[in-house]
């Protein structure tokens, strides 16, 4: 028993014990599931921290990358990587039965939903399924990714059961931590960002919260993994919705000739009872349009009704028409129809100065423009090329083309506003812009024709 140790230890059975001393002496092997934005950064704080880390993941050309001490994230830098590939506590590895050698393994894999916009946790389950023949007595198993109450207990729990003959909570233990990352976020990074902890079991708790303790600024346990699951969807349904807010309280104002963005700076000059919320062309990102279904999906078992969070997913999933119908009213001003038109995006990222593309609208507007009968060109200065994904596959291998395409094209909609696009260039270089962002608000000698959508 360490001088540390809580008056919760003091109930702890001897796998618990064995597994608290090794996170508070730094010997505790750490894996993490799922190298992507949400595992990469926790698995440097992990090796920053001075654990021996292992990173899992089935996609080998990030294995490759990090062994060779490279970033495939924009945000993550370089060096970060370089310095944790050059250490003899660092290894990765994308065969699963490498989950023995862990004490910990975090599973951050992603949880996108069906075309029925229903929760699909295929990723959570086919990973339990890989890793619990290879689990021992001893380790803790944490869930990290977005999904409905009740997930770990009775979708997670059951499995790695079955797979490793091992009993939860007596053997192993299983906690829920739900992520709370924000790409390229300059106030807060993985470290700086309080981590809420939920567990089967006390002893459960006790582990994953010593084991957070040790990389970020607080822990806040909750009392079960439930309580952890729904506090990650009440996070971003409340962002959903106020956002929903916003873009339609846009849609009003534009109808009465007030500009939306004017009116939030002035709102948001109240000290208090007044949170700042902007509309956009549609949500992106793999939290905010995905999360509201997965309680609503989950609601539906306790017959209870979801009418709000639905409204605001409505709102939400109509913005990419709305702006296309702004395109072709700014369009039809300069005598030209939509069809046979030639349209430049800019920013094919969900969110300014991130190459993330999950989930993002721009898919949408490519999709609409196209259906509508324009060719449809886009500008990226953090995405050359669009990669291979799961809702969007004829797209693949389109490239971004230079801002200067603008100048060849009948409209210009600004999607991201990306802070390396050159705003003042492109005023004078493009007919027509439809500003989604507000992005041109700082140009004053544009030449182009401007409208806000």
């Amino acid at each position: 028993m360490t001088a540390t140790a809580s008056l919760l230890d003091q109930s702890l059975n001897p796998a618990a014990t064995q597994l608290i001393d090794k996170i508070r002496n730094r010997t505790a092997v750490i894996g993490v599931i799922g190298l992507g934005y949400v595992g990469l950064p926790l698995l440097i704080e992990f090796h920053k921290a001075g654990f021996p880390v292992i990173g899992l993941d089935i996609d080998t050309s990030k294995i490759e990358s990090l062994r060779a001490g490279k970033s495939y994230i924009l945000h993550i830098p370089g060096e970060n990587v370089a310095a944790m590939a050059a250490s003899e506590k660092f290894s990765a590895s994308s065969d699963m039965a490498d989950a023995n050698k862990c004490d910990a393994l975090l599973l951050c894999v992603p949880t996108p939903l069906t075309h029925h916009r229903e929760p699909d946790i295929t990723y959570v389950t086919c990973t339990c399924e890989s890793i619990a023949p290879a689990m021992r007595a001893g380790q803790i198993v944490i869930l990290e990714s977005t999904t409905y109450p009740g997930t770990t207990d009775e979708v997670m729990v059951p499995i790695l059961e079955k797979g490793s003959g091992l009993k939860a909570g007596r053997d192993f233990f299983v906690a829920y931590s739900p992520e709370r990352e924000d790409p390229s976020n300059k106030s807060f990074s993985t470290a700086t960002i309080p981590k809420v902890v939920g567990a089967m079991t006390p002893q459960g708790l006790e582990a994953a919260k010593s084991l957070y303790d040790a990389v970020v600024v607080k822990t806040i346990p909750v009392s079960s993994t439930r309580v952890a699951e729904a506090t990650k969807l009440m996070e971003n349904i409340f962002r959903c919705v106020n956002i929903a807010m916003v873009n339609e309280l846009k849609v009003v104002f534009q109808r009465m000739d007030i500009d939306i963005w004017e009116v939030i700076e002035a709102a948001k000059t109240k000290p208090f009872g007044f949170m700042p919320f902007y509309p956009g062309p549609g949500l992106g990102g793999h939290c905010i349009p995905i999360d509201p279904f997965y309680l609503t999906w989950k609601a539906r078992e306790y017959e209870t009704p979801t009418r709000f969070i639905e409204l605001a997913g409505e709102i939400n999933t109509e913005m990419p028409k709305y702006v296309v119908s702004q395109t072709m009213e700014a369009l039809n001003e300069q005598g030209k129809a939509l069809k046979g038109s030639r349209i430049l995006l800019i920013g094919l990222a969900y969110k300014a100065d991130v190459d993330d593309l999950r989930e993002s609208p721009t898919f949408k507007l490519i999709e609409l423009f196209e259906k509508r009968g324009a060719e449809v060109l886009f500008h990226d200065p953090h995405i050359p090329e669009i990669m291979m994904t799961r809702e969007h596959a004829a797209l693949a291998g389109r490239k971004s083309v230079p801002l200067d395409e603008a100048a060849k094209c009948d409209a210009t909609v600004i999607s991201t506003a990306h802070a390396a696009v050159d705003y003042a260039k492109l005023g004078k270089i493009a007919k027509v812009i439809v500003d989604t962002r507000n992005a041109m608000v700082g140009v004053t000698d544009a030449t182009a024709a401007i409208h806000k959508a």
